[in-house]
Formats: structure tokens, C-alpha cells, sequence
């Protein structure tokens, strides 16, 4: 059986990236992975890691180079279709640019070129405002047709009461419930 097209769209939350790739490593089993970075992603050194390590390990994880510029991530729409497209981790500026129709950036492009086949986005949350600036981004987009999240709830009350993040172990089941065309509950953990 031919696997799904899955594209996997990093964004600048580095905090994250060691849970996104143990999660990644799962779906690469399931689905064949066509991976995405934002700019920011694929050009920042962070505390977290260097940028050239993290794109290294993402091809070697998928087998393909890193979409990174706003014309690879284009074909995504009817030239190259994904099933999904799954954007992990998925920034307060990036879901502010989703919830306003900005495209300013190559995950910004794959999901508009992937929204035009009316095909599942699954968004996997890591910002520190997810309780302030971005929550009205949040209601916005989860009433929009073909968008998901997986599951979040606050990573750290005592320190950061605002932020959110979602719970990467359940990338998997968001991503096979969305391409049910269903929302895994319970959203909030």
C-alpha cells in the first residue's frame, strides 16, 4: 500500500524541535514525510542547536531536501498534493499569519497551496501567548474548515502562565483524526 504524503512544516519554536523529531521519526514509518522550514527555522542558531543541524536532520530523517523558499513550498497545491500537511511547531506569529491570510514564508505557502485542495491542516502550537495575543488566532482557526490542532495545554503555569503548547506525542493520532476529517478531543489537556 502506497503511503500518504505528509508535509512536515518546522517552525522557530526550537524549544521543541528534540520532541518534533522523536514524533517525526514515528511518522516517517507511517507516511512519506515531505519536509518544510520556515526561513527563520532553516537560517537561526539557537541555544537548541544550529540550524544546519536541524535541516541535516531532516533529510536524513525524510530522504528529500528541505523545502525552505516560498516557490518549492508553491507546488504543494495541485501540482504536487499532499494528503496532510502538518505544521509542527506551529508559532504565535505563524498562527497570526495563517488566521489573516498572510503568505510571507515557505510554511505559509505550503499551507495556502495545501488549503486550496481542501485537504486536512493539523497545527501543533508553541507560542508563549496562546493565553493573550494569540488566542483570538486560535478561536479563528478552529473554526475554519479543513484546520486541526493537536491537543495543547499550558507547558509551564508557574513560569510562562500564557503559553501553550501542544502535546507532541499525539501528532500521530491528530493527524490520522484530521485525515478522518475529525478533531481528536479532547483539544485542551
Amino acid at each position: 500500500m502506497e503511503k500518504k504524503r505528509l508535509g512536515l512544516a518546522l517552525c522557530g519554536s526550537y524549544c521543541t524541535y528534540e520532541k518534533l523529531f522523536a514524533a517525526a521519526e514515528t511518522l516517517a514509518g507511517r507516511y512519506e514525510l515531505v519536509p518544510i522550514m520556515s526561513d527563520t527555522a532553516a537560517e537561526t542558531d539557537s541555544r537548541f542547536g544550529r540550524a544546519s543541524e536541524h535541516l541535516r536532520r531532516l533529510r536524513a530523517l525524510t530522504g528529500r531536501n528541505v523545502i525552505t523558499t516560498i516557490a518549492e513550498a508553491e507546488p504543494l497545491g495541485p501540482a504536487e498534493p499532499l494528503d496532510a500537511l502538518l505544521i509542527a511547531p506551529c508559532t504565535g506569529n505563524t498562527l497570526a499569519k495563517l488566521a489573516c491570510g498572510i503568505t510571507d514564508s515557505s510554511v505559509l505557502m505550503a499551507a495556502k497551496a495545501h488549503l486550496r485542495n481542501a485537504r486536512p491542516l493539523v497545527l501543533a502550537l508553541s507560542t508563549n501567548d496562546g493565553l493573550s495575543g494569540s488566542a483570538e488566532n486560535i478561536g479563528k482557526l478552529l473554526n475554519r474548515k479543513h484546520t486541526y490542532f493537536v491537543p495543547f495545554g499550558q507547558d509551564d503555569p508557574a513560569k510562562k502562565p500564557r503559553s501553550l503548547q501542544a502535546d507532541f506525542s499525539l501528532l500521530g493520532p491528530a493527524v490520522e483524526a484530521a485525515l478522518r476529517g475529525e478533531q481528536l478531543q479532547p483539544i485542551l489537556l
